[in-house]
């Protein structure tokens, strides 16, 4: 009877970590039906159960529990032993698995993606843009990218830039409305706001001098899409707090006017993080030492 194989280990691994076949599936590449027979094919062979299957959910039976315990060490240990013959290339090379909130998406990484695939060609780059607190190990992800205080506590974390907050309104809006001096002002404005997937609004926060100030604002419409909430805001449906670099094209047509600007939008700050008790492969080195000399540059 021959033993069980690599790909068979790692299959056993993504299922039971996303707790569904779809997902793994999805992230392993491979269809459905091919990784269930996989798994089928496993659990014959060793002659044990190794998964429970409902039609709702998936989850590691004790045998397979007790196998998962020693295969994920196993699988990191393979995975650092085959990164390591990246200091013999001229350039590293490998997988990269990326989790990244939406913003930090589209307002860092986009403009300098085929930069870095240009830099490195020997680096496949997976990006999951996921607006979710995604968690990377369980997902299977080499590093994330995220709000700082947003990442958890053992995670090793590198600040690689920030993004900065602006307040905008439309000129049509501001011909029916009193341009807003200061923050308290927006009280009394019809406010776009936007709801984080956890369920809670973006704060509004600005900055003056030292002081901080948080204003609680109102409005008749809530978003969780930042071009959905740009183009309610360009329509003329209220005052929006947003990522300047969703709005900048249109501050700079006069398509949108920037507000408050003697008060600070809050900025902040963005951190690629990867999980402590793991040692950092070469493209992953890589790609912090990229994006932040990248970033800093521009």
């Amino acid at each position: 009877m021959r033993g069980p194989e690599l790909a068979e280990m790692n299959a056993l691994v993504a299922v039971a970590e996303l707790r569904s076949f779809a997902r793994a599936a999805d992230q392993l590449g491979i269809s459905r039906s091919r990784l269930s027979e996989t798994i089928r094919g496993l659990e014959d062979r060793l002659g044990v159960r190794l998964l429970n299957r409902t039609t709702r959910s998936v989850s590691p039976t004790a045998a397979g529990d007790r196998l998962l315990v020693r295969l994920r060490p196993l699988l990191g240990e393979f995975a650092s032993v085959l990164d390591s013959i990246n200091a013999f290339r001229d350039k590293p090379a490998g997988p990269l698995r990326v989790s990244v909130l939406p913003p930090a998406a589209d307002l860092m990484l986009a403009p300098l993606i085929s930069r870095f695939l240009a830099q490195y060609p020997e680096i496949d780059l997976e990006i999951s843009v996921d607006a979710a607190l995604t968690d990377i190990v369980a997902g299977r992800f080499d590093a994330g990218m995220r709000v700082g205080e947003r990442v958890e506590r053992d995670m090793i974390a590198v600040r690689i830039g920030e993004i900065r907050g602006v307040v905008v309104a439309a000129p049509d809006y501001l011909e029916q409305h009193p341009r807003p001096t200061t923050p308290q002002d927006l009280r009394t404005h019809n406010c776009i706001r936007f709801r984080y997937p956890s369920g809670l609004l973006v704060p509004w926060i600005f900055e003056k001098e030292g002081r901080r100030l948080e204003v609680a604002v109102e409005g008749r419409l809530t978003v969780n899409d930042a071009e959905l909430a740009v183009r309610a805001a360009l329509d003329g449906a209220g005052v929006l707090y947003m990522a300047r670099g969703y709005v900048a094209p249109d501050i700079k047509k006069g398509r949108l006017v920037s507000l408050l600007e003697k008060w600070r939008a809050r900025s902040v700050p963005i951190f690629l993080y990867y999980p402590s008790g793991r040692r950092m492969a070469a493209p992953l080195q890589a790609f912090i030492q990229f994006f932040r000399e990248n970033l800093q540059a521009r």
